[in-house]
């Protein structure tokens, strides 16, 4: 399960997302580099790790899916999160990824404790205050793109509109919308009519870098 398959760092290099065999994910953060230490700048310590995909079962084609981590991908930054998309050989994911350093104190409504103050015995208004804790990074699921893929995905790609996203199988490539998880356009189908026929399948697929309408596929040949 700890068994490496995927690697892949974000676009300013300071986080590192490796995928495993055992369907986790755990993410990598560059040590700042400092006086004391002008050389650790090189060093990555963990900096989140989560389960990012589970086995399951295929009971129409009795066929288990494995959890394994195939590709990640990172979105470029537009706030303070992060945002990544992995996928297993059937199931794409989009996880956010955000720090917490602070807690709000003095609800109204609620104790500390988060037990519901008395309505009776609630005589003023308070506003809340942010105080400081430790940090905590959280990963959380944002959106699952499911059921478009007969076979095994082997690369998604980000576009350079920040919008869109393409992923590839064995033998076909469909583009997503970042925010619609229940449709998915076929762009490219090189299945025969007769899979005896079958002499190539695709390998990898990605987008241009900055035109939006490029991508590129490689095929077994």
């Amino acid at each position: 399960a700890d068994i490496i398959s995927t690697v892949e760092f974000n676009y300013s290099g300071d986080l590192l997302a490796t995928g495993d065999k055992g369907g986790r994910v755990v993410i990598f953060q560059r040590e700042q580099e400092n006086k004391s230490r002008p050389h650790s700048r090189g060093e990555y310590n963990v900096y989140s790790t989560f389960q990012s995909h589970e086995p399951e079962f295929d009971y129409l084609k009795s066929l288990e899916i494995e959890e394994k981590i195939n590709k990640i991908r990172w979105l470029p930054q537009q706030n303070a999160a992060h945002f990544l998309l992995s996928t297993n050989d059937k199931t794409i994911k989009l996880w956010k990824i955000s720090e917490r350093d602070k807690r709000a104190e003095g609800y109204n409504l609620k104790d500390e404790d988060g037990r519901l103050r008395d309505p009776f015995r609630i005589t003023a208004l308070r506003v809340p205050i942010l105080k400081p804790m430790d940090l905590m990074v959280e990963a959380s699921p944002r959106r699952i793109f499911a059921n478009a893929h007969t076979y095994h995905i082997n690369s998604i790609s980000v576009n350079s509109d920040h919008e869109t996203y393409l992923s590839a199988d064995d033998l076909r490539i469909n583009l997503w919308h970042l925010e619609i998880t229940d449709r998915s356009f076929n762009i490219v189908d090189i299945k025969p009519v007769n899979m005896e026929e079958l002499t190539e399948v695709i390998t990898a697929a990605e987008f241009h870098p900055l035109q939006c309408n490029v991508f590129v596929y490689s095929s077994s040949k």
